[in-house]
């Protein structure tokens, strides 16, 4: 199995960028409509214009860029030293929501929101 987490972002070459340097990672698809990074071999994290994924499904579904700014997903990383990936996220303009610190569940984990309201976790 392979998975495709997709967000739906407002500007896609803003967001390729963003992620592009908080992930340390080339696309590996960045066409107008879609970006792909391949997180591993078996997850593919994709970034859609809201425009796209209206257009796409129609009017069944609800507006996305109503959303704007709303959580609506959250990306937790594990990696073994988050912190470099959480400070970038936040020099690049991603809202500190909460430090990287020791959680109840084991581990440590640091959030930052995107400019599209999307939640990154940066963890161990």
């Amino acid at each position: 199995m392979i998975v495709h987490t997709i967000l739906y972002v407002a500007d896609q070459n803003k967001s390729c960028d963003f992620y592009k340097a908080v992930l340390r990672l080339e696309p590996q698809l960045h066409v107008p409509g879609m970006t792909e990074f391949k997180l591993s071999e078996k997850h593919i994290l994709g970034l859609m214009p809201e425009l796209g994924i209206k257009k796409l499904l129609g009017d069944k579904l609800p507006d996305p860029s109503k959303a704007s700014g709303i959580p609506r997903a959250e990306l937790y990383i594990r990696v073994a030293n988050p912190e470099p990936m959480f400070e970038e996220a936040v020099r690049l303009g991603a809202i500190h929501l909460s430090p990287i610190m020791e959680r109840n569940w084991g581990g440590r984990a640091g959030y930052v929101m995107d400019a599209d309201g999307h939640v990154l976790a940066f963890a161990t």
